[in-house]
């Protein structure tokens, strides 16, 4: 069983409530026809999504189905079949996708076309999947809710009054509801786990590197943001993340992967430790119920031989988070300046953009340089702490969804909020250290509001965290996504 959606929307078919893994092996078996697939998931498109608004620039059904026949008629004649052969899947707004427009949420880019593909993009296509849109982004991806002057909000999976999180929130929604089988993510400041946990679906941020990221005018200091796959289940993660990952000769700062991450998910996670870092003693201000659903989730682990233990690092987070700030505002800001330089765009971005940019400016080389040295000492600290644990845990947000229509929480615990982002600063941790997390569902609140927790491991210790997740999956009573 799965939870109930608030939206009035029909149960998905058979077809749609399989996982990846199955749809790509029975297509692979001539179970099921590319059509037949395409066409159920596109018929669940039809129904559900003018409530929700997850799925955008969606092609035209007759050309998608017309390359789901292509793709029938080359399995007929015995051809090659990829991993994701036939899988059709919308791509985040974000990623470039070649020939399709991509708006990256801004009115800027609202009719722009790219003539190339990202790299994932490129192997996602490789591999044989069928891209028929994209999946809806708040502008430029600043901000963890979903919403954009170009194609408006998107709902929360099971509430239409609350927020899907974000910046990967259309592509967690139409997950949930079963619009498509996976979705590709990405993630600076939780925007890939963050919508997974309002949405009730996986979410896995990979190590820095493992997914290689462009192309883009910078390949070495834009290093904090990274794609990742999102899935029902964590094998469904596995499969997108074989693709995703490997070194590419144009992302100096990728490497290669050692194996397949599916065929690792065959043998299971041996038990181990886990450090809970909780609200970090209090410091993270955090809203009333959310680490009760995480400590619940926590023990469901003891099932799995994990034996977690509370831990507060001694580290000034205060001062790891504004290094976080610092070096977002050095990368995200000094990127959106050439638009906030023409005077004809600027008035265009949206306030969180112009505040990065802004703020961006200010900064000296000295202050970049002393959040690059905070980074490396926490890098530090947190080898240390893999070396007496195999994981650690923390809520993936310090809030519930919230009101759709609340740009972001200025409140959260008593404490107020000094930037679009300080709700969001428990996502930081792992992006600081270039660590895999994985979010995994924790459950709901008395209202109803999804929750997750997030599962960091050490850098390049990504099937690690993948078999701790799969074991925890294993203990859960209800499926991913929506019902």
């Amino acid at each position: 069983m799965r939870p109930v959606t608030k939206h009035a929307v029909p149960p998905a078919g058979d077809i749609c409530r399989l996982s990846a893994v199955e749809l790509a092996e029975g297509i692979r078996r001539r179970r099921f026809s590319v059509r037949e697939v395409v066409g159920a998931f596109l018929d669940r498109i039809e129904a559900v999504n003018p409530q929700v608004n997850a799925i955008v620039s969606l092609r035209e059904h007759a050309d998608i189905l017309a390359e789901a026949d292509r793709a029938d008629a080359h399995l007929a004649r015995g051809g090659e079949a990829g991993s994701l052969y036939g899988l059709p899947i919308a791509i985040k707004d974000l990623a470039q996708t070649k020939g399709l427009r991509t708006t990256f949420g801004s009115p800027i880019f609202a009719d722009f076309i790219p003539d190339t593909d990202d790299f994932f993009v490129e192997r996602v296509r490789e591999a044989g999947a069928i891209i028929i849109g994209k999946t809806n982004v708040p502008e430029f991806g600043l901000g963890s809710n979903t919403y954009n002057p170009v194609f408006g909000p998107t709902l929360n999976a099971f509430d239409p009054a609350l927020t899907a999180g974000g910046s990967s929130g259309g592509a967690a929604v139409a997950l949930a509801l079963d619009m498509v089988p996976i979705a590709d993510g990405s993630d600076f400041g939780g925007s890939l786990r963050n919508p997974a946990a309002y949405n009730n679906v996986y979410g896995f941020r990979p190590s820095q590197g493992l997914v290689p990221a462009g192309p883009d005018v910078d390949v070495f200091h834009s290093q904090m943001g990274v794609e990742g796959p999102m899935g029902r289940s964590v094998r469904d993660i596995a499969l997108l993340l074989d693709e995703q990952a490997g070194y590419h000769p144009y992302a100096p700062l990728s490497h290669d992967k050692t194996g397949s991450f599916l065929d690792g998910l065959r043998t299971k996670a041996s038990g181990g430790r886990i450090a809970w870092l909780g609200d970090l003693g209090g410091r993270l201000p955090t809203e009333p119920g959310v680490l009760d659903l995480c400590e619940a989730a926590l023990a469901r682990f003891a099932d799995a031989s994990f034996h977690s233990e509370a831990l507060v690092p001694d580290v000034d987070f205060e001062a790891l988070w504004q290094a976080f700030v610092t070096l977002r505002q050095a990368s995200s800001g000094c990127g959106l300046k050439v638009h906030y330089d023409d005077p004809a765009k600027r008035g265009l971005l949206k306030p969180e953009a112009v505040w990065e940019v802004e703020q961006a400016m200010r900064l000296t080389a000295a202050q970049i340089h002393a959040a690059t040295v905070r980074r490396t000492s926490w890098h530090r600290t947190l080898l240390s702490l893999f070396e007496r644990f195999d994981l650690i845990a923390l809520p993936t947000a310090q809030v519930f969804p919230f009101d759709v229509t609340t740009h972001w929480p200025r409140e959260v615990a008593g404490r107020t909020m000094d930037s679009y982002h300080r709700w969001m600063q428990v996502s930081a941790f792992a992006t600081l250290g270039g660590c895999p997390a994985l979010n995994v569902p924790a459950g709901f609140d008395g209202k109803g509001r999804p929750m997750g927790m997030q599962l960091i491991g050490c850098p390049r210790g990504d099937l690690a965290v993948l078999k701790a997740g799969a074991s925890y999956e294993a203990t859960l009573p209800w499926a991913a996504g929506a019902a």
